[in-house]
């Protein structure tokens, strides 16, 4: 239960869904955890969920102004940092010719610029060494239907932690990618279905998985806490796929 004593971690997204499962996951191993989240309603219930040793921070993932306040937070109140989980992301299910440059800016913003500049912000606060975790997604290996732009953003994740892995080695900071399939969390509520149509969604997306049924949020903390680790220390670059056999179906 101590995999994480004596590390500081940030988890970008961490109020909800994976990034809460997270947290808690990482708290019980020792780490000293700092989580975001832009949802007042999420931000409150996570700061009442994970206690007053946890930072709970009201951040907008897209804001690359608010990425640089949240490195000098970080500083302040953790001196540095060893684990970095960028988890925060949108989901916006569209056809190409609903797209307009709003949408596509908005999902870019959060899902690609804030995370690169978040990175380019902590890199004076890095510990060495420090791992560096991204959630990626299947998405950006399936040709699925009405995900251009999000499995975009998740590909450019992929290949930032590969192109990234060699340039801050050096320093001592790996980035690897875990890159879940269908995760029961609340991201599909927002698709904004109805519920019906949501229950229709769900059940054509799980008979796509040879395991069967939807992953839970803790199998992806798991993987996440592995990558964190010491453990992990001759992980480099890597992207591990978590999808109950979806992409080898």
């Amino acid at each position: 239960m101590n995999r994480l004593k004596g590390k500081r971690a940030l988890i970008t997204g961490g109020t909800s869904g994976i990034g809460l499962e997270t947290a808690r996951t990482f708290v019980a191993e020792g780490a000293r955890v700092a989580v975001t989240g832009s949802s007042p309603s999420t931000l409150n219930a996570a700061r009442q969920e994970l206690g007053p040793d946890v930072l709970v921070l009201s951040v907008d993932a897209g804001d690359t102004a608010a990425q640089k306040d949240l490195a000098g937070t970080i500083l302040k109140s953790f001196g540095g940092l060893d684990v970095l989980f960028l988890n925060a992301g949108i989901c916006e299910l569209r056809p190409i010719e609903q797209v307009d440059p709003a949408a596509f800016d908005r999902s870019m913003a959060i899902n690609l610029k804030g995370p690169y500049f978040l990175i380019q912000n902590l890199l004076g606060i890095f510990a060495n060494p420090a791992s560096i975790v991204l959630n990626g997604s299947i998405n950006a290996h399936l040709g699925m239907a009405n995900t251009s732009v999000y499995a975009a953003t998740k590909a450019a994740l992929i290949s930032l932690a590969r192109t990234l892995s060699g340039e801050l080695i050096s320093k001592g900071i790996r980035l690897n990618t875990i890159s879940p399939g269908p995760i029961s969390t609340p991201i599909y509520g927002k698709f904004g279905l109805p519920e019906e149509q949501l229950k229709a969604v769900a059940a054509s997306i799980q008979g796509m998985i040879p395991l069967g049924r939807f992953g839970q949020p803790s199998e992806i903390a798991n993987a996440a806490l592995f990558l964190a680790s010491d453990e992990s220390l001759f992980t480099v670059g890597s992207e591990l796929i978590i999808d109950g056999g979806m992409t080898n179906a």
